[in-house]
């Protein structure tokens, strides 16, 4: 049956054109229901035995509506709901409203287990209905809804089952149920249907309506500014009165937050502080922020923020103006200096975008009021582990058992009246302090995904067990390398081999030189399972104590690993340089390789320094780390950075998984050696992917640092008889050179980690998207760069292979999304937030390894302010790569403070002494694990590491300075103790 209908629009061009629109009704759609005589299809999904429900005679299938998907997820995806129709109104309108949890619900349809039917209603004869006169499209799909269930229901019952079978409309609309209810359908909400069930857990998990969730913690004395509308939004950006962008807020303040915009016709950072200016926005949601006058901007004298924490509140009852409100506007408070540039400072006045997602967290123990056991409902406080995010009211009948554990939470709304977000209970993930909930803990706030690898995915692979072998064709397309002297250098432990090098003398006295890498694009072909989960996760991530692969490792750790002694395939590209390492020519050719060797790289170093190894390999290795040191020198020469980051290496005990000591890494040359090469491939594998896709190729770039972002450390280094030369990143190189003192060696170092910080973030970006002249790698001092070596861990070099196998035309024919820079743009933002959230994740794991390390022992160090706030100083402490903040003023508003902050010199100034605390400042801290966060006390469960100034003195703030350089619960530990390491695994975390 064919429908169609016309209607006229106007063109860009100012033409008025009719359009038709067919619309195709069949009458051949299956039910999907086991048994169906009258449909006879021959996979069916809904089974015969369905769900059943007090509330209802006989077993039914559930239909939901719009909005239990939409705002009830959490539910659905709980195995309680099984043999579930949806259908296709619902699931069109769900993915124009919400394509995250559009995936969410995709997930659970690709489930066979579910069994959850997607239902073509609006193709179906007896479904589809028409959209009357004076109807909205959302009381339209309503009534769509509810014939495609009646429909359902009289089909079913033409089925031969003696019970029966029924289907059950589920919606939180009551206007709707009303209507189903007319109409002889049974309905029912989705907390009416739980109830029935006496699964009290699971009325917890009930997303709490608008109207409801706005009656939890109401404060008559606070009134937040009504949010203005979207058009009013939309004009304001418009007009250049409003500014939009993405809310960051600051780890040491929850009551300070930023967006970068443009002011002025300058990009610049505003700043958004205190409760009342905030307005209800949390972390990471898109927002509109209208200006403050200039005379409410902030200074640059002023300290960036003060140390505030949720957990310092003296009250949890609702406030409305807490103590934290004054304390973070009173640290915002403008000064009255005219001749300072000042920052802009702006309030919220509307939300674009929320980006509201499950947050990882605990109870608050002392927002429990009802007796213990007791099942009563009552509202009580979950505290994210993220502290930039705001405590969530929830309504628990589990108040006490899950106090001790880690929860998942979830935001339903926030009104004007309430200090606090009202949510709802997801679900416990196991107690607080286990090593495997935390690391559980961790991954899920970084959104790593982290669940095991498909079957789909792994049927893509050749079957494990056999042992893999080229075949002949394959080796005969490509460029027969084995009988070079290839071998791979990397960490110890490395099984996801995906680099490997050689070289030879040319009989013109060059050197040809080789870099070969995995070819994971012969086994990840574009659009399969395993090329989409891959394209999903976007990088490996790397954890303390696991690895948590982009590819099975079946594919990373062996097929791809470029092991010694066994066939491989390779992608590689080989230069031809001279006696000076500069480039004579290069070409790129998919090859076969057979390394002869997998070396770490102290092994390789040891073939360096052993004057007596004259093997052919070991000849090699020398001459690649001659011609690396002359790369890395001209890449110095040309403005490159050498910068550093507090690497630190965990030694974890081999049962236990415990880690028993902790280590600062150590780069050797062969480091450099394998760094140069790789480099040297990226740019030259960029030059050439970019002459052939210069619209769609996948680069890499690192813009150039504003100026604005080096004020701080300019000034601090200033006082230290040092130059910050920011002119271009040769003059920066050079200076940092010079920024030397001789007594103190770490300073240097120091300095760059310090600088590293001031960077801005390197992105992947296609090239049809920024102009040339911004295709800049700041930091490598290269006009152009990409990522190619290591296909295995990262999918943006999977897609510079493609490009790049395009290029030399080896494939014959490619994906047209190679062509389509939108397309390439938009797999780039992915892959940009895969890797960011992958190194906030590995860092996570250090921090929580590093507070399992010190849990237990008391540790006085020495270390380096590298921040000063005004109530509180940030210090590094070299010996662990560890980094805390020491609270240099009491919580307590009565008590006198310690320190007074110095706006012209940026520093804290002791009220009684002579002591000064300013960047580059060298300290002696305690270090120490507070028991009471980790145990659940009254101040809550963030696992925290305690920083304690020693030294210098300060009366009533210094701990006392212990006479052995280590105590662990009272006692020295000795040497051997230490050194339990001599039996452990090491595993190293590497964050770039």
């Amino acid at each position: 049956m064919l429908r169609s209908k016309s209607f006229v629009k106007r063109t860009k061009k100012g033409n008025v054109v009719r359009v038709v629109k067919e619309h195709y009704l069949r009458d051949d759609i299956w039910c999907s229901c086991t048994g169906c005589q009258v449909c006879k299809h021959e996979q069916p999904i809904l089974s015969l035995s369905p769900q059943l429900n007090p509330l209802f005679e006989r077993q039914h299938y559930i239909v939901p509506d719009t909005n239990i998907l939409m705002n009830q997820m959490d539910i659905i995806e709980h195995a309680l709901f099984y043999d579930v129709i949806v259908l296709q109104t619902v699931l069109e309108e769900l993915r124009n409203l919400s394509l995250p949890v559009y995936n969410r619900l995709r997930a659970i349809i690709n489930d066979t287990n579910r069994r959850f039917y997607v239902f073509s209603n609006e193709h179906n004869r007896d479904t589809y209905v028409e959209r009357i006169k004076d109807e909205s499209p959302n009381d339209r799909n309503d009534r769509a809804i509810r014939v495609a269930t009646k429909w359902y229901d009289d089909h079913l019952k033409k089925l031969e089952i003696k019970s029966g079978i029924s289907v059950v409309l589920l919606s939180d609309d009551a206007a709707n149920r009303a209507k189903a209810k007319e109409e002889g359908l049974l309905t029912c909400s989705v907390r009416e249907y739980i109830e029935a069930l006496d699964k009290p857990e699971l009325l917890d998990m009930i997303a709490q309506s608008e109207t409801t969730a706005a009656q939890v913690g109401v404060d008559k004395k606070l009134q937040h500014e009504e949010y203005i509308t979207s058009l009013q939004i939309s004009s304001g950006v418009k007009a250049g009165t409003l500014h939009q962008g993405t809310l960051n807020i600051s780890l040491h303040n929850y009551l300070e937050g930023s967006i970068y915009a443009t002011v002025e016709g300058e990009e610049r950072e505003i700043m958004i502080l205190g409760r009342t200016h905030l307005n209800r926005a949390v972390h990471g949601d898109s927002i509109a922020v209208k200006l403050l006058p200039k005379s409410e901007w902030k200074k640059s004298s002023q300290p960036s923020a003060a140390v505030i924490d949720e957990d310092d509140e003296k009250n949890i009852e609702e406030e409305g103006e807490t103590s934290e409100e004054s304390k973070g506007e009173e640290a915002s408070k403008p000064e009255a200096e005219s001749n300072e540039r000042a920052q802009p400072t702006g309030k919220v006045v509307g939300i674009i975008r929320r980006n509201w997602r499950p947050y990882c967290g605990f109870i608050e123990k002392k927002s429990v009021r009802i007796a213990n056991n007791s099942t009563t409902p009552q509202n009580v406080l979950f505290v994210p582990i993220d502290q930039r995010i705001p405590k969530i009211k929830i309504r628990t009948r589990q108040a006490h058992s899950l106090l001790g554990q880690r929860i998942i939470v979830s935001i339903d709304s926030w009104a004007k009246d309430t200090t606090y977000p009202a949510g709802h209970f997801i679900k416990a993930l196991g107690e607080a302090g286990d090593r495997a909930t935390e690391t559980e803990v961790l991954l899920l706030e970084h959104d790593v995904p982290h669940h095991e690898f498909s079957q789909q995915v792994l049927s893509d692979l050749p079957a494990e067990g056999t042992e893999w072998v080229a075949s002949d064709q394959e080796i005969a397309r490509r460029t027969d390398l084995r009988h070079l002297n290839i071998c791979s250098i990397d960490p110890p432990g490395c099984t996801d081999i995906d680099d490997a090098l050689h070289v030879r003398t040319l009989p013109n006295g060059n050197y040809e030189v080789g870099v070969h890498i995995a070819d994971v694009t012969h086994f990840v072909k574009n659009g399969t399972a395993m090329d989409n989960e891959a394209a999903s996760r976007g990088t490996t991530v790397y954890l303390v104590d696991r690895r948590i692969d982009m590819l099975p490792p079946l594919l990373g750790t062996n097929l791809c690993s470029l092991r010694s002694n066994v066939d491989r395939l390779a992608f590689s590209c080989i230069w031809e340089l001279n006696e000076n390492a500069e480039i004579q020519d290069v070409h790129f050719t998919k090859s076969i390789i057979a390394s002869k060797a997998s070396l770490t790289y102290d092994e390789a170093q040891l073939r360096i320094d052993d004057e007596r190894m004259q093997d052919d390999l070991t000849k090699g290795i020398r001459v690649l780390n001659n011609l690396a040191k002359k790369l890395r020198q001209s890449r110095v020469n040309q403005g490159a950075l050498t910068l550093a980051s507090p690497e630190v290496r965990f030694n974890l005990e081999n049962d236990s998984q415990d880690p028993v000591d902790v280590e600062l890494k150590e780069l050797k040359d062969t480091n450099a050696l394998v760094e140069e090469f790789m480099l040297l491939a990226n740019i030259s594998v960029a030059k050439k992917i970019f002459s052939h896709f210069p619209d769609s190729s996948m680069l890499r770039r690192h813009p150039t640092p504003p100026e604005t972002k080096f004020e701080q450390l300019t000034k601090a280094i200033e006082v230290l008889g040092f130059k910050l030369n920011i002119e271009s990143s040769k003059a920066l190189a050079d200076s940092l050179d010079k920024a030397v003192i001789p007594d103190d060696p770490y300073f240097n170092k120091l300095l760059r980690i310090m600088t590293t910080r001031c960077m801005m973030q390197a992105v992947y970006f296609s090239s049809g998207t920024v102009p040339q002249q911004e295709f800049v790698h700041y930091g490598l001092a290269t006009p152009i760069y990409t990522h190619f070596t290591s296909p295995i861990r990262r999918y943006a070099d999977v897609m510079v292979h493609r490009l790049l196998s395009a290029c030399i035309g080896v494939e014959g024919s490619y994906s047209s999304e190679l062509t389509d820079k939108d397309k390439m743009s938009k797999i780039s933002d992915v892959l940009n937030r895969r890797h960011r959230m992958a190194q906030h994740a590995a860092r996570s794991s250090v921090e929580l390894y590093t507070n399992l390390f010190f849990r237990g022992k008391l540790v006085q160090e020495e270390g380096y302010v590298t921040r000063v706030l005004k109530n509180g100083f940030i210090v590094l402490v070299p010996r662990y790569g560890i980094e805390s903040i020491v609270h240099a003023n009491p919580s307590d508003s009565k008590e006198t403070p310690y320190f007074t902050y110095n706006t012209t010199t940026d520093s804290l100034e002791a009220n009684d002494s002579s002591v000064n605390i300013k960047l580059f400042s060298k300290v002696t801290v305690q270090l120490t694990v507070d028991e009471d966060l980790v145990g659940g006390g009254a101040g809550g469960m963030r696992q925290k590491l305690r920083m304690d100034l020693v030294e210098p003195h300060v009366p009533g703030l210094s701990v006392a300075k212990q006479d052995m350089t280590r105590v662990v619960k009272g006692k020295s530990l000795d040497k051997e103790e230490e050194q339990v390491v001599k039996r452990v695994k090491k595993t190293t975390q590497a964050i770039n």
